[in-house]
């Protein structure tokens, strides 16, 4: 497989030259998470984008990075290891569903840029895509929940015109959506995509951010 080494902020990070690469979907992500105090948990890490930029920035202080793709997951431990937080990072070469049933209740914070083509919705993207964008949020969604302590919190990215299915998604695993912002290409653009904050929590209370214009 042939890769590149790009920068992301103050991390060197190596991907595929061709297929599914890291975007700015990645760093929305993590300044949409925050501050975050205990473990930190990355659904679908691919390269380590989100979780590896939360390290560096000093953001989060122990993450653990879960990619069932077996040749991404060597790329993203060899990340690990290249910007030198080997000491503050996990890798776990599983399914994420798997991967999280043995940590339920261990996650302070989890951070997921999940497929965002459900199974049979929409035109299929290229073979090098299809693995990364195209599947079921649910199974994220369900180990968001398992993971998840009391009193712990979830931030994804998806697409704004499927907000109103990923709520459902959202309450079907017993979590609410609690804050959101919608990303916009420019002010007379259509939202391209959501960031949503999900608790374990009741119905209710969503406060929706003023948008958050990319150019």
């Amino acid at each position: 497989m042939s890769t590149t080494v790009d920068a992301l902020g103050a991390l060197l990070l190596e991907q595929p030259a061709r297929g599914y690469r890291f975007n700015q979907d990645a760093r929305l992500v993590a300044d949409f998470a925050g501050p975050c105090r205990g473990l930190v948990f990355d659904l679908g890490a691919g390269v380590g984008a989100i979780g590896l930029s939360m390290l560096s920035r000093g953001s989060a202080s122990k993450v653990v990075l879960i990619e069932r793709d077996e040749p991404t997951a060597k790329l993203l431990a060899a990340n690990v290891e290249r910007n030198l937080l080997s000491t503050s990072a996990r890798v776990i070469l599983q399914d994420v569903l798997a991967a999280s049933l043995p940590h339920r209740g261990l996650a302070s914070v989890v951070v997921c840029n999940p497929p965002f083509v459900r199974p049979g919705a929409g035109r299929a993207p290229g073979d090098l895509k299809r693995d990364a964008r195209m599947g079921d949020v649910t199974a994220f969604i369900a180990a968001t929940r398992a993971l998840l302590g009391k009193r712990g919190r979830a931030c994804f990215v998806y697409p704004a015109n499927d907000f109103t299915q990923l709520l459902a998604d959202f309450r079907a695993h017993g979590l609410e959506a609690k804050r959101a912002r919608f990303v916009h290409a420019s002010g007379v653009a259509n939202a391209r995509v959501v960031l949503v904050e999900v608790l374990a929590a009741r119905f209710g209370g969503l406060v929706v951010l003023p948008p958050l214009l990319e150019s």
